[in-house]
């Protein structure tokens, strides 16, 4: 797809990429007027919205009526804390032969797969420590 240059876009961007925590439209609204402070919600999400229909970010819905954004696409897991609703890079080695297992007796093609895991973060774990 050959889309015209944005300065927005690229700053949308660069916020997410790096990040292991999975900002929501709001977030990333707050952090961009930082660099462009007449940018609308609109615009970015429009931007969002524009940057994972292309796949350049991946969308990321876990239940809580609000859409996370993510800059890394390629496939990995997710942890949802029950308790500050925080989502969060979750590493499980070996996903491919997870893949494998399940695809084993399936007669169809698998594309690929969704798993979310839920819990406390550490960062709940320690307020609830230190209560």
């Amino acid at each position: 797809m050959n889309l015209k240059h944005s300065k927005q876009r690229d700053s949308i961007k660069e916020f997410l990429e790096g990040r292991k925590d999975h900002p929501t439209a709001d977030m990333v609204y707050m952090n961009v007027r930082k660099t462009f402070p007449n940018i609308s919600l609109g615009t970015v999400y429009r931007n969002l919205t524009l940057l994972a229909d292309i796949g350049e970010i991946a969308r990321i819905r876990v239940g809580d009526g609000v859409d996370h954004f993510d800059a890394t696409t390629t496939p990995h897991y997710h942890f949802i804390c029950k308790e500050c609703g925080s989502v969060s890079d979750f590493d499980v080695p070996d996903m491919i032969s997870f893949d494998e297992i399940a695809s084993a007796d399936f007669k169809g093609q698998l594309e690929g797969h969704t798993v979310y895991f839920y819990g406390k973060c550490e960062n709940c774990c320690k307020t609830v420590l230190s209560s």
